[in-house]
Order: structure tokens, then C-alpha cells, then sequence
């Protein structure tokens, strides 16, 4: 059972029901402590385990909660906000927006395609292949088109497929940078 374990990048804490992992995490008494993840964890895990947490995030008291959801229905259940560092060859693409080795925090209850904010972009975490990117999102032609910030890099395009939302290509809308470690 070790072995296996071991193989899943598990410990035995994690075969706890989620009730009982929502409580290993550190918290703050307003709910503001967000867990650093991996790019894996943070496209692909519902909820984070303890295991997966790499350090936490503390935020000002009220931030999380002024924040609007508009989530799609597989990702209702989802644990809401999620922190990843972006490292230097992923960020260039996003520059001088995203800096090298920043934390942004991830909303992933918002991967809507509506603009948060009208008139200004939203920049999303999207998954492409396995792979994590910040880049700012349209839809067209059943395809995800993904732009970056920095003129000088190429507009990446995602085939949708047939009967699935382009939502669920979107991992959240990227929330907060923090650019200084």
C-alpha cells in the first residue's frame, strides 16, 4: 500500500474524506490563507490535498469574499481560489504584466468567458494539454484563442471539441499577481 501510494504522490492523510482535509489546511479565522499549488493541482484537483500544498498565501481580510463567481457546473463543487508561481519562461509571453516567479491567484470558480469587468480583458489560467497559461481569452470558430500580453509572442489557438464548453478548457480567471516574492 506504501508503494502505491507513493506512485500516486499520496499519503495516507489524503484517502481522508474531504471534511477532514478542508480542516488539515491552514486557515485563517476569515477564510483569506489560499494554498500554493502546483500547475497539475490546480487544472485537474477538485480539492487540494494537504500533500499538495506547497505554502500558503495570506491575503488582506475581505478580499476573497468581495470577489463574484460565475462558474460552470462541473466545476461547482470545485474549491474556489487556488495560488500558483509562474516560472520565468512561462511569464515572458505575459511580461510586463506577470513577472518571473509571480503568485497569481487563481479564481476557479470563474471561467466564464464573461468580462469580469467591462471593457477590460480578463486573463485566465488555461489548460493546454496538460500545461498551465496565463493568457488573455476569445472564443471563435469553436476555437479558444489565446493571447498574450507581450506583442512579440504568438496568439495560441485551442480546438474545442464537438460538445464541450469551452469553459472547461478554463481553469479560473487569474484574480491577483503578486509580482514581488
Amino acid at each position: 500500500m506504501d508503494r502505491i501510494l507513493a506512485a500516486q504522490h499520496m499519503a495516507v492523510d489524503d484517502l481522508l474524506p474531504a471534511s477532514y482535509q478542508r480542516k488539515a489546511l491552514p486557515a485563517d479565522e476569515d477564510g483569506s490563507a489560499v494554498p500554493v499549488v502546483s500547475h497539475a493541482t490546480a487544472l485537474f484537483e477538485s480539492f487540494i490535498r494537504p500533500t499538495a500544498v506547497q505554502s500558503v498565501l495570506h491575503l488582506p481580510a475581505g478580499l476573497l469574499q468581495s470577489l463574484r463567481a460565475r462558474v460552470s457546473n462541473s466545476h461547482r463543487a470545485w474549491q474556489r481560489f487556488v495560488a500558483v508561481r509562474i516560472p520565468g519562461a512561462d511569464s515572458l509571453p505575459m511580461e510586463p504584466l506577470v513577472l518571473p516567479e509571480a503568485i497569481t491567484l487563481i479564481d476557479r470558480h470563474y471561467n466564464s468567458l464573461m468580462p469580469y469587468r467591462p471593457n477590460r480583458p480578463n486573463l485566465y489560467a488555461v489548460r493546454h494539454g496538460a500545461h498551465l497559461m496565463l493568457r488573455y481569452v476569445d472564443f471563435t470558430a469553436n476555437r479558444l484563442v489565446l493571447r498574450p500580453h507581450n506583442i512579440a509572442f504568438p496568439v495560441d489557438l485551442i480546438e474545442v471539441g464537438s460538445g464541450e464548453p469551452p469553459s472547461e478548457l478554463i481553469a479560473g480567471r487569474i484574480a491577483l499577481i503578486l509580482n514581488e516574492p
